[in-house]
């Protein structure tokens, strides 16, 4: 059959092809998934492809069965031909490649995403100069690692020249895995494209009946079309015979297969067994084994003249799927386990544990402790490389076969992290019940609890986590007591602190502050750590169970020593974290916004995107504290994107929050209310109190911007009084001074003036000019006329060196303006309104603008709208990388740090320069970083 008539009605799909082929040569990053049921094509339509990318470079790999479980196996096949530009990445995913393709020793404990974004900008390098195809056939049976890594790049093509091809069978597996990527189903012929099709295969050409009843039978399927053509005698086709009934039509094609397989000697059927189980196509590796088995050394010839597989150069190719199928099932347990001892043995010989444990596995008859530390090894190097989600199948099965049953729980919880780490929350948590179940009577240790309580953590419900967290501190001082007296104290400060850690941060989510006092009392009974990050990490929590149990100046005094103990450089972002807590518990929240955003640039630089959502969430928020609302929604888009991808569903929720409130500021009513559903729905029914919290305080601010005072004053009231999230210690002292601001504009002054007494008590210890400067304008809302101008004056002047404070700054502007207009001191009000109104008009608050021009024009002053900063017309992607850029870093940096390529940055600062008027990364730098007055 010709390659025309293999193609025969493709055309709309060959014309979907050819403009994916098109725009990868213009230098578009392009993805492409077809989709359709064996034999429908897919693979003469990727062949065409390969045929026409030209100049293109064309790089293929094919998924196989037996390599399914193997990470980063397909991806290894794709890349071999690309392996010397590894050099050229940035140093982090350099290395991160080398160890997923076996080029080096893996950097252990490898950040999956870190392993996806280094093969995205290999992929770059590789499309250079004349761009580059990537063709990846049977995608259903790629290996997890390699999926994950070529999915990532897939969502993150920009102007690089890049187009991912994938072929894949039309499950719903493969459609959940692919449902990303645009898809092409690759359907059955028509029945006229049918009839050409059974025509160039036929002995004799089919009379139209005939033709179109056989069309029919195989629902248009080429394959099926094509083998059951064969069968088809010259009476069937011209209608002097019956047809068979039923045609071997459907999945029903696999057992033509099997039946000329059955015919084949026996030598032929083991040497088609053995490449079958192999999987790689490795041609010695294929004979060797065989040999073993006693083959005959022609048996190979025998299965390629029956048309079974193609001997190549580059090994051994089964001429379609199905066949290595109808090989696997038409074989006997019994002669299926010993290939796999041959393929053991020879793998050994090879050097290659990896697959010896494998196919030992597989040739077990029942638990094997030998075997199944194999297996964990294995496991054990995928993880080191960052193949988690392989990692996680191996160490089932190495449960599966383990005898003892404190092993296999434990060989089980680490399936569930390698599960959870490889973006499989299901699967983690099934391994995760499996280790408990396995722990038997002596129950599950302490740190399987704990996993459990940070899987609810991330995503499920946080007060159940708090209660996980709480019984996992138990049974770890349980079991150090269970030491010996000199071993009791070093013990348990390391096996407990962690533990009360993650306790604390599940009653911060909840807003929990009894449990927090607790967890607080019992990090105070741990011997002193030596470590300092752990002494820190104390402080933090016996600091803050002090303050929120009542004893404001002891807590207040120890968080500000941990505070005072935080260095410039040296701590990770999780401890950054810990300390932007400390700050905002301290009423400080310009010092919590540079710690976060200290954490967001510390988990840029380590690589573990895998906690990078978590830390954006106090990153975005820093940005928007430090007015900055279209970054501070920039970061949010990212790390929503990124919870989303790592199933870390609470997370997502807190991003949802945060762009409600910037849209809030922006008065786009329509987004916020969008934005804040969204994040409640996920944070209500996960107890999710401090983001129900940011929720609701999204929809109350855009009230009060918008002018609606009692609405407003009832949302932000509510945050203190009722319902899901009331009373969070973090959301009622967030929105305190709006709260203050809608209850005077409501005419409910009593409520202003409680509320005034509260920020006062939470600021009690705070010294920072911001958290000054918020209390003083506060004030000033229930003050008497006389004293309020005083009051709002003092709070600008505590502002006036802080360049991060423009959006309070504008905010206490307008007040101060519109109290001296209602005095009748209109001179005075003037350049206070101009400002405000100037100032919102450049921060994109549109709703803040128009109230300040109202009042401008009350004052006598015509005001124009003015333009929005230069930043504001960057798209968000534009304005994460021109901020890193103008913190003075390479492209090829920047590249890494948001998991895109050098040409994605290159392509996106060419647009960036003119839409901001620069023309150097200088000017670029001078003007992000000037203070927004």
């Amino acid at each position: 059959m010709t390659a025309v008539d293999r193609l025969a009605g493709r055309e709309s799909e060959l014309a979907a092809i050819d403009d994916f082929l098109t725009g990868v040569r213009s230098g578009t990053g392009r993805a492409l998934a077809l989709r359709g049921e064996p034999g429908a094509g897919k693979t003469a339509l990727l062949l065409r492809a390969a045929e026409r990318a030209a100049p293109a470079r064309v790089l293929r790999a094919t998924g196989a069965e037996p390599e399914s479980q193997m990470a980063f196996a397909a991806l290894h096949q794709l890349l071999r031909p690309v392996s010397g530009l590894v050099d050229a990445l940035p140093e982090a995913q350099r290395e991160a490649v080398r160890g997923a393709l076996g080029l080096a020793a893996p950097p252990g404990g490898q950040d999956r995403f870190l392993v996806s974004a280094g093969v995205l900008s290999l992929l770059a390098e590789a499309a250079v100069p004349d761009g580059l195809v990537c063709v990846v056939d049977d995608f259903q049976w790629v290996d997890r690692a390699s999926a994950d890594a070529l999915l990532f790049a897939a969502r993150r093509l920009g102007a690089d020249g890049v187009g991912l091809l994938f072929a894949a069978r039309d499950t719903a597996e493969a459609r959940h895995a692919l449902k990303d990527v645009p898809g092409l189903t690759v359907a059955g012929l028509a029945a006229a494209d049918a009839a050409r099709v059974l025509a160039a295969r036929s002995a004799v050409p089919p009379v139209p009946d005939v033709a179109a009843l056989v069309a029919a039978a195989t629902g248009g399927n080429p394959l099926a079309l094509r083998e059951t053509a064969g069968l088809l005698t010259p009476e069937q086709l011209t209608g002097r015979a019956p047809l068979p009934d039923p045609l071997p039509v459907g999945d029903g094609i696999g057992a033509v297969y099997g039946e000329q397989i059955a015919r084949l000697p026996a030598d032929t059927r083991l040497v088609l067994l053995v490449a079958a189980l192999e999987g790689l196509g490795d041609l010695r590796l294929v004979l060797r084994a065989a040999a073993r088995l006693g083959a005959a050394a022609d048996a190979l010839e025998s299965a390629e003249a029956a048309g079974l597989l193609d001997v190549e150069p580059t090994g051994i190719r089964f001429r379609h799927p199905l066949i290595r199928s109808a090989v696997h099932a038409g074989a006997s347990a019994a002669d299926r386990r010993a290939v796999h001892r041959a393929l053991a043995a020879e793998s050994e010989e090879a050097g290659d544990t990896g697959r010896r444990a494998r196919h030992r596995a597989e040739a077990a008859l029942g638990p094997d402790e030998d075997i199944a530390a194999e297996l964990a090894a294995a496991a054990d190097l995928d993880r080191a490389r960052g193949g988690y989600a392989d990692a996680a199948r191996t160490l089932v099965r190495a449960a599966d076969l383990t005898p003892d049953r404190r092993t296999r729980s434990r060989r089980l919880k680490d399936a569930a992290v390698a599960a959870w780490l490889g973006g499989r929350p299901g699967q983690a948590r099934s391994s995760l019940a499996a280790a408990r179940e396995a722990a038997g009577d002596g129950g599950p240790s302490a740190d399987i609890t704990q996993l459990g309580g940070r899987f609810e953590l991330h995503s499920g419900d946080a007060a159940e986590a708090l209660r996980t967290f709480l019984t996992a501190a138990e049974q770890a001082a349980e079991q150090a007591a269970e030491q010996t007296a000199g071993q009791i104290a070093e013990q348990t400060a390391e096996a407990i602190l962690p533990i009360l850690a993650d306790a604390a941060e599940a009653a911060s989510y909840v807003g929990d502050t009894d449990a927090a006092v607790l967890i607080g009392r019992r990090a105070e009974a741990l011997p002193d750590p030596g470590d300092p990050a752990d002494a820190f990490l104390r402080d933090v929590l016996i600091g803050t169970g002090a303050l929120q149990g009542g004893d404001r100046r002891g807590g207040a005094g120890r968080l500000r020593r941990a505070l005072d103990a935080v260095p410039d450089d040296g701590f990770d972002a999780v401890h950054l974290l810990w300390a932007a807590a400390a700050a905002s518990l301290l009423g400080e929240g310009d010092a919590a916004a540079r710690f976060g955003a200290r954490a967001g640039r510390v988990a840029r630089v380590s690589g573990m995107v895998g906690t990078l959502p978590v830390v954006l969430e106090s990153t975005a928020t820093a940005e928007r504290l430090n007015s900055a609302f279209a970054l501070s929604a920039a970061l949010s888009e990212e790390g929503l994107a990124l919870a989303r991808e790592t199933g870390i569903a609470n997370s997502a929720a807190a991003h949802l929050a945060n762009l409600a409130v910037c849209a809030a500021v922006r008065g786009a009513e329509t987004d916020a209310r969008a934005y804040a559903h969204e994040a409640l729905a996920i944070a209500i029914p996960h107890r999710l109190g401090l983001r129900v919290g940011v929720a609701s305080y999204a929809l109350g601010l855009l009230d009060l911007g918008l002018g609606r005072f009692e609405q407003a004053h009832e949302r932000l009231t509510a945050l203190t009084t009722a319902g899901p999230g009331a009373g969070h210690p973090a959301a009622v002292w967030g929105s305190t001074a709006d709260r203050v601001e809608a209850a005077v504009g409501a005419g409910d002054l009593d409520a202003a003036r409680a509320a005034v007494g509260f920020l006062e008590r939470w600021s009690a210890n705070a010294t920072s000019p911001r958290s000054q400067a918020l209390l003083a304008r506060c004030r000033a809302l229930v003050a008497e006329d006389g004293a309020a101008p005083d009051l709002l004056r003092r709070s600008l002047d505590l502002l006036a060196t802080d360049s991060a404070a423009a959006y309070d700054r504008a905010r206490t502007a307008l007040l101060l303006g519109e109290r001296l207009r209602r005095e009748r001191r209109v001179g005075e009000a003037r350049p206070h309104l101009r400002h405000a109104a100037e100032a919102f008009g450049r921060l994109g608050a549109v709703p803040w603008e128009r109230r300040a021009l109202g009042e401008l024009r009350a004052a006598g002053e015509a005001g124009d709208r003015a333009e929005p900063a230069a930043l504001a017309t960057l798209t968000s992607q534009e304005l994460r990388i021109a901020r890193l850029v103008a913190e003075g870093l390479p492209n090829r940096d920047v590249a890494a740090r948001l998991f895109l390529s050098t040409r994605t940055v290159e392509y996106h600062l060419y647009k960036v320069y003119p839409k901001l008027g620069v023309t150097s990364r200088t000017e670029l730098a001078r003007l992000l970083t000037q203070p927004p007055t």
